[in-house]
């Protein structure tokens, strides 16, 4: 099973790209640029890895993007987690960045996005990956910053396919920033956030009809609310569930208490992701093998999340019957 888990053709679509800071890289970035962190060691950074909440584990990833300064460090960021996703046949992913973490600190958007874009086209011309930018708002800040955001990407419109939602939840509702997604929206981005990790199911309906969005990020606490799941169903709104982050937060205690295969048995159209995969002990494979060894997934749920997750990407209906051919093909190599 972990061997078809492993040559399952995959999209992801729930990826922070600063999560996908190893530490190794991290110590390599930090010498070049000569940023010293209070770490001692790569060890002693992965031990820092033991969060109690989504705060706790913000609080790190915030620290560790200190070292991100050049546009080489960007791309060299990018080029890593696009390398690793192609080693575990993730054949198209959508990355979310959060411009907010470095332009506070004075580094230009220019410099972030060029960065990014430029190991995303490498990774396509040479791995074969291709991929999509969105642009997250970081909630904890104001929606005047978040507006702010907008209009310095607006120059980049044709290297971002929408905008998203991020960082901590409780306390900072969708609706605060409605007008940013309406202007977003008006300037042609497609709109996601996240809604239902920490924060109420009243969260997700907020996203769903406030801010209009084509999918909700994490959505794991729909099923406290029989008719949001009834709304997700008839309107087939993609969740974008990370098993081993919602575990490594304390969402759920352990992966066999989590409830992604639930919400797919209620035929809610969930996908499975990795959310910052070097904080969280894993990427797509160990997500995947993951769940299907914790809540016993036989090789037809593990098909349906994969096809479910084309189907949820923001490719075009070309691109998506391609890519859902090559994953028929691959089951009916496996059957």
């Amino acid at each position: 099973m972990r061997e078809f888990i492993h040559q399952l053709p995959k999209a992801e679509l729930h990826l922070h790209i600063e999560g996908t800071f190893e530490p190794e890289l991290m110590f390599e970035i930090g010498r070049r640029n000569g940023v010293k962190l209070r770490f001692k060691s790569v060890d002693e950074v992965r031990k820092a890895y033991a969060f109690t909440d989504l705060q706790s584990f913000l609080d790190i990833y915030y620290e560790g993007a200190q070292v991100l300064l050049k546009e080489q460090d960007f791309y060299d960021l990018t080029w890593a987690y696009l390398k690793k996703a192609s080693e575990q046949n993730v054949c198209h992913t959508e990355i979310f960045f959060d411009p907010q973490t470095h332009t506070d600190r004075g580094v230009p958007f220019e410099t972030v996005i060029k960065g990014i874009h430029g190991a995303m086209a490498d990774a396509e011309a040479k791995l074969g990956i291709t991929s999509k930018l969105i642009l997250c708002f970081l909630r904890h800040l104001s929606a005047e910053a978040a507006m702010e955001t907008l209009e310095q990407a607006l120059p980049y419109k044709e290297w971002i396919i929408g905008v998203g939602l991020d960082s901590s939840e409780v306390g900072h509702p969708p609706k605060k920033f409605a007008a940013v997604f309406k202007r977003a929206e008006e300037e042609g981005f497609l709109i996601v956030a996240h809604a239902g990790e920490e924060g109420p199911p009243e969260y997700i309906w907020q996203a769903l009809k406030t801010l209009n969005v084509r999918r909700i990020d994490h959505g794991v606490r729909s099923p406290e609310d029989p008719e949001l799941v009834k709304y997700l169903v008839e309107h087939q709104i993609p969740l974008t569930v990370c098993p081993l982050s919602n575990i490594k937060l304390c969402v759920f205690d352990r992966i066999e208490d989590h409830n992604i295969k639930e919400m797919l048995d209620m035929g809610i159209k969930v996908t499975v992701n990795s959310d910052d995969p070097a904080y969280f002990g894993g990427y797509m494979d160990e997500n995947f093998i993951a769940i299907q060894e914790g809540l016993h997934l036989s090789r037809e749920d593990l098909y349906q999340l994969s096809k479910n997750a084309f189907e949820a990407s923001f490719l075009t209906p070309d691109e998506k019957q391609k890519r859902i051919d090559e994953l028929d093909t691959f089951m009916k190599a496996h059957s």
